[in-house]
């Protein structure tokens, strides 16, 4: 397995709640090492550029104003096969489906409030990483 570099973001739910740092240590736990992170307060524009990929779903400008609505933790996770790994230790989007020790299982709220996101493939982590980080940032 290659070492790759995923992007995460930690969700207004969760911060609000201070469990970022029980998440930090999930994602550790895992072999997930953060070589980039950042606590930031996203307006809803911003939100709706990163998440422009949905703008024709129902759900987007609900999506926009969630996740501009407090806090959140952008970072860089690097480790073998970091995606695949990320999106494992997420669980899945509804808590209720989602498998135990997961951090959805855990922490999410509901489908909406599910206290984290995750890139779902490298092409989409590339460019999730470079909206929040320059290089500079990337510390790995």
């Amino acid at each position: 397995m290659a070492i790759q570099r995923t992007f995460s973001i930690i969700k207004p739910d969760a911060t609000k709640r201070s469990l970022t740092g029980a998440i930090n240590a999930k994602l550790e736990a895992a072999g997930l090492r953060i070589i980039a992170q950042k606590r930031i307060h996203l307006t809803k524009a911003q939100a709706g550029v990163f998440y422009e990929v949905h703008k024709e779903r129902p759900f987007y400008d609900e999506l926009c104003e969630f996740m501009a609505s407090g806090p959140i933790v952008v970072q860089v996770l690097e480790g073998e096969d970091a995606i695949a790994k990320n999106r494992e230790v997420m669980g899945a989007t509804n808590p209720e489906e989602a498998a135990e020790g997961t951090i959805r299982k855990e922490f999410a709220l509901s489908i909406g409030e599910n206290s984290v996101h995750g890139s779902d493939g490298e092409d989409t982590a590339k460019v999730e990483i470079a909206y929040f980080f320059s290089g500079l940032e990337l510390v790995g």
